[in-house]
């Protein structure tokens, strides 16, 4: 007698002897087979997406390869290895109060001054993993690197920053010295990064706050310098005029002086060529030959100039 079993397959026909039983243990295990590849061949297969590179975690001894896999499908052991990503492109770490930057919580980092004042600050750090030692990385801290960047990145840069204001005063810092605070505390973070495969690219002090009180001493204190800045400025100025009219006057007197000189000069000059002789001489020449007409029979008389 023969009996059928129906499924998705369609109405197969099976002896139920012992052929029978074969037959539907093969059909079964080729089934289960089947089901057993797709789940598992997703799993045979990885891939790494472009700027990133993947570590390779032995679950079976708990290692880590030490060679990271690049960007692209790569095989692996199901339930045998677990493969984590670790960016290698440039990232920016931003530090701040603000919740519509960086992450959602306040990050700012809170230091002091040499006088013990309170500051927080708003920074930003930029860097790249290098690729070959993500392994090395992943094996020190065990977790992805958002952790590691939120945790240990950001203690390395509150701490450089406290070592570098926590030696100035915070008017210092806030003003004429914060581009030089921001240069020391760049160079102590790559540092400190650099032994695990960070390469800090930049650092950015974007926002300092202090006290209130602190601050509107600050102002006033610039305002007084600024005021003074003016005054001086304003005593060179008038110092400068004064010079300026002084040479002047000198240069005035001295010129009168040289044209009195000369003056007096020519008229000693003049004086000495001006004889009796020369007066005849020139009144002769602006004599026109007419007598003066006078009065009286008498005939008017011109004296020449005799010799000598």
């Amino acid at each position: 007698m023969t009996n059928t079993i129906s499924d998705r397959f369609g109405t197969m026909q099976f002896d139920p002897g012992t052929d029978g039983r074969q037959r539907l243990r093969r059909i079964a295990f080729a089934v289960t087979a089947l089901l057993a590849v797709l789940v598992l061949l997703p799993n045979t297969f990885t891939y790494i997406n472009p700027g990133y590179v993947g570590i390779v975690i032995h679950r079976a001894g708990g290692g880590v390869d030490p060679t990271p896999l690049g960007p692209g499908v790569h095989p692996r052991l199901p339930f045998a290895t677990g493969i984590e990503e670790y960016p290698v492109f440039l990232k920016t770490l931003v530090l701040t109060r603000n919740g519509s930057e960086g992450s959602s919580q306040n990050d700012e980092i809170n230091v002091n001054s040499v006088e013990g004042q309170p500051l927080s600050l708003d920074v930003s750090l930029s860097f790249e993993i290098d690729p070959a030692q993500t392994p090395k990385l992943y094996s020190t801290f065990r977790t992805d690197i958002n952790m590691i960047t939120h945790g240990f990145v950001k203690q390395t840069i509150r701490q450089a920053l406290q070592e570098v204001i926590g030696q100035e005063p915070v008017a210092d810092v806030i003003g004429p010295k914060k581009a030089e605070a921001t240069n020391r505390t760049l160079a102590l973070i790559a540092a400190r990064l650099a032994p695990y495969g960070f390469q800090v690219k930049q650092f950015t002090i974007n926002e300092l706050r202090a006290p209130s009180s602190v601050m509107d001493a600050i102002n006033t204190k610039n305002v007084m310098q600024q005021q003074a800045l003016t005054a001086q400025n304003e005593l060179q100025k008038n110092q400068f005029q004064a010079q300026g009219d002084s040479i002047k006057a000198a240069g005035r007197a001295k010129a009168i002086t040289a044209e009195a000189e000369a003056q007096a000069r020519a008229n000693e000059l003049l004086a000495r060529s001006i004889t009796p002789t020369l007066v005849q001489y020139e009144l002769t020449k602006k004599w026109d030959g007419k007598l003066p007409q006078v009065s009286g029979g008498g005939t008017p008389l011109i004296q020449l100039p005799g010799k000598p």
